[in-house]
């Protein structure tokens, strides 16, 4: 189950974080501002991505999309989404609960510049019911993540 790896994940590696869990569904990033009591803005909601064959995961304020033009740059060439299937068989967690922390498979994480305006951001924990309350910078350290800038505001 993605929950006990990513609750051994922070054991491991932060033990000071705790998993929270919620009665309700966290699945997308407005039920997860709900259940957790921020805004949509400081959901971190994690990308499954893939450019060719080469698979990684964007981490993202939840309120901003992808913008295919920079992630195309960034990435070298045309970034596509990872089915549901590919998601869980990846990366091990259920889509809805994806996160950086306690993957199946080691992958690059990216962590986009919208997560900076944030002291402290709520990314899932494994689970559609679960996240944790962490800053991005500790969140880019603890998953070697680098910073790039591919997303735009999409209000």
């Amino acid at each position: 189950m993605s929950l006990d790896t990513v609750r051994a994940f922070f054991a491991q590696h932060a033990p000071d974080i705790t998993v929270e869990e919620s009665e309700q569904s966290a699945a997308t990033v407005p039920l997860a501002a709900a259940a957790f009591g921020v805004t949509p803005s400081e959901i971190a909601k994690t990308l499954s991505l893939k450019v060719g064959e080469r698979v990684f995961l964007v981490v993202a304020s939840g309120t901003v999309r992808l913008d295919n033009k920079k992630a195309k740059a960034q990435f070298g060439g045309k970034v596509k989404m990872l089915s549901a299937e590919e998601v869980v068989a990846i990366t091990g967690h259920q889509v809805g609960g994806v996160c950086p922390f306690g993957l199946k498979t080691e992958l690059p994480v990216y962590c986009d510049l919208s997560l900076k305006a944030f002291a402290e951001v709520l990314p899932a924990a494994g689970s559609t019911h679960s996240a944790v309350r962490i800053s991005p910078q500790r969140m880019a350290e603890l998953t070697g993540a680098e910073w790039v800038d591919v997303c735009s505001d999409h209000s």
